[in-house]
C-alpha cells in the first residue's frame, strides 16, 4: 500500500492551498480517509475525516468553515481544500486510510491504517 500527499507549500495568511492524496495497493473506495497534522512540538491532531461515500465529513473545530475535505473514488484521490489559512495552520499534513467504511468515533486519535509521509504547509503572517 502506498499513500502519497502533495500540494503543500508556503502561503501567506488568508491564502489558500489544496492538498491531494493518492492511495494505491488498496481498494480506496472501501476506506474512510482522514487528514491529520502535526506542528513542531505539538501532538498530532485529526483535521478531517470522510467516509467511503463522501457523506457526513468531520472537521476539528479550528478548521470548520475554512477547510473542505472531498474524495474522488474513481481517481483514488483525497483532497483537502484549505481557505483563509492562518499561521497556526502551519504543520506537516498527513493523509491516512483510517478505517473500513466510516470514520470511527475515535478517528482523530487513530494510529492504525495506512499513512503517507506528509506534506509541509507553512503559513506566513
Amino acid at each position: 500500500v502506498q499513500v502519497v500527499e502533495s500540494g503543500g507549500g508556503l502561503v501567506q495568511a488568508g491564502g489558500s492551498l489544496r492538498l491531494s492524496c493518492t492511495a494505491s495497493g488498496l481498494t480506496f473506495a472501501d476506506y474512510a480517509m482522514g487528514w491529520f497534522r502535526q506542528a513542531p512540538g505539538k501532538e498530532r491532531e485529526g483535521v478531517s475525516c470522510i467516509s467511503w461515500s463522501g457523506a457526513s465529513p468531520y472537521y476539528t473545530d479550528s478548521v470548520k468553515g475554512r477547510f473542505t475535505i472531498s474524495r474522488d473514488n474513481v481517481k483514488n484521490t483525497l483532497y483537502l481544500e484549505m481557505n483563509s489559512l492562518k499561521p497556526e495552520d502551519t504543520a506537516m499534513y498527513y493523509c491516512a486510510a483510517v478505517s473500513r467504511g466510516y470514520c470511527s468515533w475515535s478517528w482523530a486519535s487513530s494510529n492504525s491504517g495506512y499513512w503517507g509521509q506528509g506534506t509541509q504547509v507553512t503559513v506566513s503572517s
